[in-house]
């Protein structure tokens, strides 16, 4: 099935693409994996297991300017619009793919749905999201580019999330993608970008991302990055 999801997540990246709507959007989760290849070309990077969910962050609703009903141009691929729920946060659901759309949280929070008109969706607020539109990377993917987070974001960002989770399944899954990166990071000689993104972030992010670097007993990890 892994041959398929990602035949079906490069459609649907076409698809937004030549919407022009992609370049509104950071893929960000466990998808990001795979897109990290090109970034980690120089060493052995074998991405982890993949999971159903692919997340789009977007980080400017209010910039958006291209109108494009998402769901219908998805909607031939075999993608149904679904609610997740009491609220009514929407989600397109595919026998292989759910795809699901976030924004960052504003300070006083969100109650409910944030609308997204232009894109036919509404979005989920979540907290710790600017920590993935601090630092972005493009990746070459057919005939275009996507938006990531840098892989540091990405992992350090994961390491805070993964303590939030009740899913035992999906705190092993973010765990195992923040210590792969991680580790490939740092033997691509990156250390240092690691410790530039830790030092940035909130003293009470630095000590959640600490202490997930405890819970997956990563010591040498941590040691690097707090020496």
């Amino acid at each position: 099935m892994e041959k398929n999801q990602y035949r079906l997540c490069e459609e649907v990246l076409h698809r937004l693409n030549a919407a022009k709507i992609l370049d509104d959007l950071i893929l960000i989760g466990s998808w990001c994996m795979p897109f990290y290849r090109e970034y980690f070309s120089k060493i052995d990077y074998k991405p982890a297991i993949r999971t159903k969910d692919i997340d789009f962050l977007v980080p400017f609703p209010q910039k958006i300017k291209v109108k494009a009903d998402i769901p219908d141009l998805l909607k031939d691929l075999g993608f149904v619009v679904g609610f997740k729920g009491a609220q009514g946060y929407i989600k397109l659901e595919h026998p292989d793919l759910l795809i699901e759309f976030l924004v960052p949280e504003k300070s006083k929070g969100t109650d409910g749905p944030f609308p997204l008109p232009k894109l036919g969706v509404n979005a989920v607020a979540l907290r710790f999201l600017n920590l993935l539109t601090d630092n972005t990377i493009k990746v070459y993917v057919q005939n275009f580019y996507i938006t990531l987070p840098h892989p540091a974001n990405f992992a350090l960002h994961k390491l805070i999330i993964f303590q939030r989770r009740v899913n035992e399944e999906k705190i092993a899954k973010d765990r195992e993608s923040a210590v792969k990166i991680l580790k490939s990071l740092i033997e691509n000689g990156e250390i240092s970008v690691i410790k530039n993104v830790f030092d940035t972030v909130p003293q009470k992010w630095q000590k959640k991302i600490i202490k997930g670097l405890e819970e997956a007993k990563e010591k040498n990890i941590l040691e690097k990055l707090v020496k």
